[in-house]
Protein backbone atom coordinates (compact mmCIF):
# COMPACT_ATOMS: atom_id res chain seq x y z
CA UNK A 1 0.00 0.00 0.00
CA UNK A 2 1.46 3.35 -0.98
CA UNK A 3 2.07 6.29 1.29
CA UNK A 4 -0.52 8.28 -0.64
CA UNK A 5 -3.19 5.64 -0.04
CA UNK A 6 -2.38 5.57 3.67
CA UNK A 7 -2.71 9.34 3.87
CA UNK A 8 -0.76 12.20 5.36
CA UNK A 9 -1.39 15.67 6.69
CA UNK A 10 0.53 18.85 7.47
CA UNK A 11 0.31 19.42 11.22
CA UNK A 12 1.20 22.24 13.57
CA UNK A 13 3.15 20.72 16.46
CA UNK A 14 4.93 21.75 19.60
CA UNK A 15 8.50 20.44 19.48
CA UNK A 16 10.99 19.79 22.25
CA UNK A 17 14.50 19.50 20.83
CA UNK A 18 16.47 18.99 24.02
CA UNK A 19 16.08 18.56 27.75
CA UNK A 20 15.29 21.74 29.70
CA UNK A 21 17.15 22.54 32.93
CA UNK A 22 13.91 23.03 34.88
CA UNK A 23 10.17 23.56 34.41
CA UNK A 24 10.55 27.32 34.00
CA UNK A 25 12.79 26.76 30.96
CA UNK A 26 10.50 24.35 29.07
CA UNK A 27 9.86 26.39 25.92
CA UNK A 28 8.80 24.26 22.95
CA UNK A 29 8.84 25.70 19.48
CA UNK A 30 5.78 25.65 17.19
CA UNK A 31 6.63 23.91 13.92
CA UNK A 32 5.00 22.48 10.81
CA UNK A 33 5.45 18.75 10.22
CA UNK A 34 4.17 16.14 7.79
CA UNK A 35 2.40 13.34 9.64
CA UNK A 36 1.70 10.07 7.87
CA UNK A 37 -0.14 6.88 8.63
CA UNK A 38 2.43 4.10 8.75
CA UNK A 39 0.08 1.10 9.01
CA UNK A 40 -3.34 0.23 7.68
CA UNK A 41 -4.83 0.30 11.18
CA UNK A 42 -3.47 3.77 11.95
CA UNK A 43 -5.79 6.77 11.88
CA UNK A 44 -5.20 10.51 11.73
CA UNK A 45 -7.10 12.49 14.34
CA UNK A 46 -7.62 16.22 13.93
CA UNK A 47 -7.14 17.34 17.50
CA UNK A 48 -9.56 19.80 19.03
CA UNK A 49 -8.17 19.60 22.55
CA UNK A 50 -5.18 18.12 24.38
CA UNK A 51 -4.60 18.14 28.12
CA UNK A 52 -1.35 19.06 29.85
CA UNK A 53 -0.19 16.69 32.60
CA UNK A 54 2.68 17.05 35.09
CA UNK A 55 4.35 14.08 33.39
CA UNK A 56 4.59 16.10 30.16
CA UNK A 57 6.80 18.64 31.90
CA UNK A 58 8.70 16.08 33.97
CA UNK A 59 9.70 14.28 30.78
CA UNK A 60 10.87 17.58 29.31
CA UNK A 61 13.31 18.16 32.19
CA UNK A 62 14.84 14.70 32.14
CA UNK A 63 12.92 13.01 34.94
CA UNK A 64 12.04 10.19 32.52
CA UNK A 65 15.29 8.92 31.02
CA UNK A 66 13.53 6.99 28.25
CA UNK A 67 11.93 10.15 26.83
CA UNK A 68 13.20 10.84 23.32
CA UNK A 69 14.30 14.14 21.77
CA UNK A 70 13.20 15.74 19.56
CA UNK A 71 9.52 15.00 20.04
CA UNK A 72 6.05 16.45 20.28
CA UNK A 73 4.89 16.20 23.92
CA UNK A 74 1.40 15.35 25.19
CA UNK A 75 -0.44 12.22 26.31
CA UNK A 76 -4.18 13.08 26.42
CA UNK A 77 -6.36 14.18 23.51
CA UNK A 78 -9.78 14.51 21.90
CA UNK A 79 -10.72 15.21 18.32
CA UNK A 80 -12.23 13.97 15.06
CA UNK A 81 -10.96 11.16 12.82
CA UNK A 82 -10.08 12.61 9.40
CA UNK A 83 -8.16 9.71 7.82
CA UNK A 84 -8.33 5.95 8.29
CA UNK A 85 -10.91 3.20 7.86
CA UNK A 86 -13.98 4.60 6.09
CA UNK A 87 -16.42 3.66 8.87
CA UNK A 88 -14.46 5.80 11.37
CA UNK A 89 -14.14 9.04 9.39
CA UNK A 90 -15.91 11.89 11.20
CA UNK A 91 -16.16 10.10 14.56
CA UNK A 92 -15.31 12.13 17.66
CA UNK A 93 -12.87 10.26 19.85
CA UNK A 94 -10.60 10.69 22.84
CA UNK A 95 -7.70 8.82 24.34
CA UNK A 96 -4.48 8.79 26.29
CA UNK A 97 -1.22 6.88 26.42
CA UNK A 98 1.90 6.10 28.35
CA UNK A 99 4.07 6.27 25.24
CA UNK A 100 2.58 9.22 23.34
CA UNK A 101 4.57 12.36 24.02
CA UNK A 102 7.27 10.40 25.82
CA UNK A 103 8.67 7.69 23.55
CA UNK A 104 6.87 8.85 20.38
CA UNK A 105 5.34 12.07 19.11
CA UNK A 106 2.32 13.09 21.12
CA UNK A 107 -0.79 15.22 21.31
CA UNK A 108 0.27 18.85 21.74
CA UNK A 109 -0.38 19.45 18.07
CA UNK A 110 -3.13 19.96 15.52
CA UNK A 111 -3.12 16.31 14.42
CA UNK A 112 -2.12 12.91 15.76
CA UNK A 113 -1.35 9.56 14.14
CA UNK A 114 -2.44 6.74 16.44
CA UNK A 115 -3.67 3.14 16.27
CA UNK A 116 -7.44 2.82 15.77
CA UNK A 117 -7.61 0.37 18.69
CA UNK A 118 -6.36 3.16 20.98
CA UNK A 119 -9.42 5.30 20.36
CA UNK A 120 -12.45 5.67 22.60
CA UNK A 121 -15.70 7.07 21.24
CA UNK A 122 -16.64 10.33 22.95
CA UNK A 123 -19.93 10.12 24.86
CA UNK A 124 -22.51 12.63 23.67
CA UNK A 125 -22.99 14.04 27.18
CA UNK A 126 -19.46 15.43 27.54
CA UNK A 127 -17.72 18.19 25.59
CA UNK A 128 -14.61 17.78 23.49
CA UNK A 129 -12.57 19.78 26.03
CA UNK A 130 -13.86 17.62 28.88
CA UNK A 131 -13.05 14.44 26.96
CA UNK A 132 -9.45 15.60 26.49
CA UNK A 133 -9.10 16.04 30.25
CA UNK A 134 -10.19 12.53 31.20
CA UNK A 135 -7.02 10.65 30.22
CA UNK A 136 -4.14 10.29 32.64
CA UNK A 137 -6.00 10.91 35.93
CA UNK A 138 -8.79 8.43 35.25
CA UNK A 139 -6.51 5.85 33.63
CA UNK A 140 -4.18 5.96 36.64
CA UNK A 141 -7.08 5.75 39.08
CA UNK A 142 -8.86 2.79 37.51
CA UNK A 143 -5.62 0.93 36.76
CA UNK A 144 -4.86 1.06 40.49
CA UNK A 145 -8.24 -0.44 41.30
CA UNK A 146 -7.93 -3.03 38.53
CA UNK A 147 -4.66 -4.20 40.05
CA UNK A 148 -5.80 -4.01 43.68
CA UNK A 149 -9.33 -5.28 43.12
CA UNK A 150 -12.26 -3.06 42.20
CA UNK A 151 -14.00 -1.49 45.22
CA UNK A 152 -17.43 -2.82 46.09
CA UNK A 153 -20.38 -2.14 48.34
CA UNK A 154 -19.52 -2.62 52.00
CA UNK A 155 -15.87 -1.64 51.54
CA UNK A 156 -14.20 1.61 52.57
CA UNK A 157 -11.80 3.40 50.23
CA UNK A 158 -9.52 6.07 51.69
CA UNK A 159 -8.08 8.46 49.08
CA UNK A 160 -4.96 10.32 50.16
CA UNK A 161 -4.75 13.66 48.34
CA UNK A 162 -8.40 13.44 47.33
CA UNK A 163 -8.52 16.92 45.79
CA UNK A 164 -5.80 16.20 43.25
CA UNK A 165 -6.88 15.07 39.81
CA UNK A 166 -6.07 11.38 40.33
CA UNK A 167 -7.57 11.62 43.82
CA UNK A 168 -10.84 12.97 42.45
CA UNK A 169 -10.92 10.29 39.75
CA UNK A 170 -10.30 7.56 42.35
CA UNK A 171 -13.07 8.94 44.57
CA UNK A 172 -15.48 9.01 41.64
CA UNK A 173 -14.71 5.44 40.60
CA UNK A 174 -14.94 4.08 44.15
CA UNK A 175 -18.32 5.78 44.69
CA UNK A 176 -19.54 4.52 41.29
CA UNK A 177 -18.69 0.97 42.40
CA UNK A 178 -20.69 1.40 45.61
CA UNK A 179 -17.88 1.75 48.17
CA UNK A 180 -17.81 4.20 51.06
CA UNK A 181 -15.31 6.94 50.21
CA UNK A 182 -13.20 8.91 52.68
CA UNK A 183 -10.83 11.56 51.40
CA UNK A 184 -7.75 12.84 53.23
CA UNK A 185 -6.71 16.50 52.89
CA UNK A 186 -3.76 18.28 54.48
CA UNK A 187 -5.70 21.39 55.50
CA UNK A 188 -9.33 22.23 56.16
CA UNK A 189 -11.18 22.14 52.84
CA UNK A 190 -14.15 20.29 51.36
CA UNK A 191 -13.98 17.72 48.60
CA UNK A 192 -13.57 19.69 45.37
CA UNK A 193 -14.82 17.19 42.81
CA UNK A 194 -17.88 15.33 41.60
CA UNK A 195 -19.06 12.10 43.17
CA UNK A 196 -22.20 10.03 42.76
CA UNK A 197 -22.19 9.42 46.53
CA UNK A 198 -20.93 11.41 49.55
CA UNK A 199 -17.17 11.78 50.08
CA UNK A 200 -16.34 12.14 53.76
CA UNK A 201 -13.26 14.16 54.68
CA UNK A 202 -10.46 13.68 57.22
CA UNK A 203 -8.26 16.71 57.80
CA UNK A 204 -4.60 15.94 58.49
CA UNK A 205 -4.16 19.35 60.16
CA UNK A 206 -6.71 18.37 62.82
CA UNK A 207 -5.09 15.16 63.97
CA UNK A 208 -3.75 11.76 63.05
CA UNK A 209 -5.35 10.55 59.81
CA UNK A 210 -5.32 6.86 60.72
CA UNK A 211 -6.96 7.53 64.08
CA UNK A 212 -9.70 9.58 62.43
CA UNK A 213 -10.32 6.87 59.84
CA UNK A 214 -10.51 4.11 62.44
CA UNK A 215 -12.93 6.19 64.51
CA UNK A 216 -15.12 6.59 61.41
CA UNK A 217 -15.04 2.86 60.61
CA UNK A 218 -15.62 1.38 64.05
CA UNK A 219 -11.94 0.52 64.41
CA UNK A 220 -11.72 -1.49 61.18
CA UNK A 221 -9.81 0.92 58.93
CA UNK A 222 -9.87 1.21 55.15
CA UNK A 223 -10.04 -1.79 52.83
CA UNK A 224 -8.21 0.16 50.11
CA UNK A 225 -6.01 3.22 50.56
CA UNK A 226 -5.34 5.05 47.30
CA UNK A 227 -2.19 7.04 48.08
CA UNK A 228 -1.81 9.65 45.32
CA UNK A 229 0.89 11.59 47.20
CA UNK A 230 3.42 8.95 48.24
CA UNK A 231 5.81 9.12 51.16
CA UNK A 232 4.22 12.09 53.03
CA UNK A 233 1.14 9.90 53.54
CA UNK A 234 2.81 6.49 53.58
CA UNK A 235 2.68 5.91 57.36
CA UNK A 236 -0.82 7.35 57.65
CA UNK A 237 -1.96 5.01 54.89
CA UNK A 238 -0.18 2.03 56.42
CA UNK A 239 -1.73 2.57 59.83
CA UNK A 240 -5.20 3.21 58.38
CA UNK A 241 -5.32 -0.13 56.54
CA UNK A 242 -7.79 -2.78 57.60
CA UNK A 243 -6.76 -6.42 57.93
CA UNK A 244 -6.24 -7.71 54.37
CA UNK A 245 -6.19 -4.10 53.16
CA UNK A 246 -4.31 -2.78 50.14
CA UNK A 247 -2.36 0.45 49.65
CA UNK A 248 -2.06 1.72 46.06
CA UNK A 249 0.95 3.96 45.35
CA UNK A 250 1.42 6.14 42.26
CA UNK A 251 3.87 8.87 43.29
CA UNK A 252 6.82 9.76 45.50
CA UNK A 253 8.63 12.85 46.69
CA UNK A 254 11.32 11.12 48.77
CA UNK A 255 11.90 7.62 47.43
CA UNK A 256 12.81 5.96 50.74
CA UNK A 257 10.32 5.28 53.55
CA UNK A 258 10.43 3.37 56.82
CA UNK A 259 8.54 0.12 56.49
CA UNK A 260 7.26 -1.92 59.43
CA UNK A 261 7.49 -5.48 58.09
CA UNK A 262 5.85 -6.95 61.20
CA UNK A 263 2.72 -4.82 60.84
CA UNK A 264 2.69 -5.54 57.11
CA UNK A 265 2.58 -9.32 57.36
CA UNK A 266 0.44 -9.40 60.51
CA UNK A 267 -2.08 -7.21 58.73
CA UNK A 268 -1.81 -9.41 55.61
CA UNK A 269 -1.56 -6.23 53.62
CA UNK A 270 -0.88 -5.77 49.92
CA UNK A 271 0.96 -2.88 48.25
CA UNK A 272 0.32 -2.14 44.58
CA UNK A 273 2.49 0.19 42.48
CA UNK A 274 0.98 1.90 39.42
CA UNK A 275 2.84 3.54 36.54
CA UNK A 276 0.50 4.61 33.75
CA UNK A 277 3.54 5.32 31.56
CA UNK A 278 3.91 1.55 31.19
CA UNK A 279 0.63 1.37 29.23
CA UNK A 280 0.89 1.98 25.50
CA UNK A 281 -1.86 3.65 23.48
CA UNK A 282 -3.82 0.48 22.76
CA UNK A 283 -3.64 -0.76 26.36
CA UNK A 284 -4.70 2.67 27.61
CA UNK A 285 -7.65 2.69 25.24
CA UNK A 286 -8.84 -0.62 26.67
CA UNK A 287 -8.64 0.81 30.19
CA UNK A 288 -10.57 3.95 29.22
CA UNK A 289 -13.33 1.93 27.58
CA UNK A 290 -14.08 0.34 30.96
CA UNK A 291 -15.03 3.81 32.21
CA UNK A 292 -17.43 4.46 29.33
CA UNK A 293 -20.60 3.17 31.03
CA UNK A 294 -19.90 5.36 34.06
CA UNK A 295 -19.57 8.52 31.98
CA UNK A 296 -22.57 7.63 29.79
CA UNK A 297 -24.76 7.10 32.88
CA UNK A 298 -23.55 10.25 34.64
CA UNK A 299 -22.05 8.23 37.49
CA UNK A 300 -18.66 9.57 36.46
CA UNK A 301 -18.05 13.11 35.27
CA UNK A 302 -15.02 14.68 33.57
CA UNK A 303 -13.22 17.59 35.15
CA UNK A 304 -14.75 20.98 34.39
CA UNK A 305 -12.67 23.00 31.95
CA UNK A 306 -12.44 26.70 32.74
CA UNK A 307 -11.91 29.26 29.97
CA UNK A 308 -8.85 30.62 31.80
CA UNK A 309 -7.23 27.16 31.54
CA UNK A 310 -7.50 26.84 27.74
CA UNK A 311 -4.29 27.81 25.92
CA UNK A 312 -3.14 28.22 22.35
CA UNK A 313 -0.12 26.18 21.29
CA UNK A 314 1.94 29.37 21.02
CA UNK A 315 1.36 29.92 24.75
CA UNK A 316 2.71 26.50 25.70
CA UNK A 317 5.37 27.80 28.09
CA UNK A 318 2.71 29.55 30.18
CA UNK A 319 0.52 26.44 30.16
CA UNK A 320 3.39 24.27 31.37
CA UNK A 321 4.27 26.71 34.17
CA UNK A 322 0.62 26.71 35.28
CA UNK A 323 0.59 22.92 35.54
CA UNK A 324 3.86 22.70 37.45
CA UNK A 325 2.59 25.45 39.74
CA UNK A 326 -0.01 22.98 41.02
CA UNK A 327 -2.95 24.71 39.35
CA UNK A 328 -6.26 23.16 40.37
CA UNK A 329 -7.55 23.75 36.82
CA UNK A 330 -7.33 21.04 34.20
CA UNK A 331 -5.13 22.78 31.61
CA UNK A 332 -6.03 22.23 27.95
CA UNK A 333 -4.52 23.19 24.57
CA UNK A 334 -6.86 24.20 21.77
CA UNK A 335 -4.80 23.90 18.57
CA UNK A 336 -7.12 26.22 16.66
CA UNK A 337 -6.52 29.20 18.97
Amino acid sequence: MSDKILGEVEATCLRLHEKAIDADHVAPSVEKMRLQRNKADDVIVELQAAAVNPSDIKAAIGMMPYAIFPRTPGRDYAGTIVDGPADLIGKQVFGSSGDLGIRRDGTHASHLVVEKDALVMKPDNISIYEAAGIGVPFVTAIEGFRRAGMPKAGETVLVMGVNGKVGQAAAQIAAWQGARVIGAVRKSEPYAGFSSAPVEIVDKSKGDVATQVRDMTGGKGADIVYNTVGDPYFQDAHKALAILGCQILIAAIDKIVQFNIFEFYRGRHTYVGIDSLALNSVATGAVLRELGPGFAAGKLKPFPIEERAIYALKDAASAYVAVMGSARDRVIFDPKR
